[in-house]
């Protein structure tokens, strides 16, 4: 009788370890060994917007138990939404500010921070507009305000329409601190909530100009080259000019994540930062770091 119910704990221990093997479906793994069945957000920034959709829709093909949300809405809805928690990764075309850092800080939270790919940043005017060079100096006083005629720079007699990204976007805030050294822009600046829509307003606006990032480029609106040394050179925005630093409006793209949180997201974020990913940085129209 004894050995009986011995035979039955050890054939009951054998089914339930089968169970405890067998009942959770195998988990993809990277070259490295890391699980992709994730489930990531990632949100923020719509300058890295397209790359990390095409990185996503690459990774999602390669391992297809990843799922992987992108939204956009501008890098400082990224960093609100890290904050929140409601979202793993943040995409963000500048640095945390002071005052989300201390938020940080408060939830005792660590927030680590890499870099995926470098940016151009690209002054666009209506195809039909004379003017196809300025300095710094000259964007400056466009965009803030100064500058209100294209007469007044070699262009037509003809009112200058600003459109800008609105204030939740680290291109607004980048564009402001490198290329307006660090002043307000004009009153009458228009503000855009997306990338898309400045070039549509400038697209349909004779004297409108406008900033995008280089992967934005399109045939309808016109590209303005750009001088930081007061008129002497000027350079057009390229991914070569960007590399190689000659293009001077030149930015870093990151992502930001909570470090409690880096084990879910390191097979998307290496990926990203592997040849592979680093070649779809280059074909989306971004600068691949190496």
């Amino acid at each position: 009788m004894k050995t009986r119910i011995n035979q039955l704990i050890m054939l009951l221990l054998i089914v339930l370890t089968v169970a405890a093997c067998g009942g959770k479906k195998d988990e993809e793994k990277t070259d490295e060994g890391q699980s992709t069945k994730v489930e990531l957000t990632i949100k923020g920034s719509d300058t890295v917007l397209p790359l990390s959709q095409a990185e996503a829709e690459e990774f999602m093909k390669k391992y297809p138990e990843a799922e992987i949300t992108v939204v956009g809405g501008g890098s400082g809805v990224g960093v609100a939404a890290l904050i929140d928690g409601t979202t793993d990764i943040c995409m963000s075309s500048r640095d945390l500010k002071t005052d989300e850092e201390l938020k940080f800080n408060e939830q005792s939270r660590e927030i680590k921070t890499v870099t995926i790919a470098f940016d151009a940043l690209s002054v666009i005017v209506h195809l039909e507009n004379k003017v196809s060079q300025l300095t710094r100096e000259q964007l400056e006083g466009i965009f803030t305000g100064e500058i209100t005629n294209w007469k007044e720079i070699g262009g037509d007699d003809l009112l200058i329409v600003v459109y800008s990204r609105e204030s939740s976007s680290g291109t607004y805030e980048f564009f402001k601190e490198h290329v307006m050294d660090k002043k307000n822009y004009g009153a009458k600046t228009l503000a855009q909530p997306a990338t898309g829509g400045i070039i549509e307003a400038v697209k349909q606006t004779n004297g409108a100009i406008g900033y995008v990032g280089l992967a934005y480029e399109t045939p309808n609106v016109k590209q303005i080259a750009v001088s930081y040394d007061q008129g002497a050179t000027f350079m057009m925005p390229s991914v070569a000019a960007a590399k190689d630093k000659s293009y001077p409006i030149s930015r870093p793209l990151f992502y930001l994540f909570d470090s409690k949180n880096e084990s879910k997201v390191k097979p998307f974020v290496d990926y990203i930062l592997s040849e592979e990913g680093q070649q779809i940085v280059s074909d989306v129209g971004y600068v691949p770091l190496n």
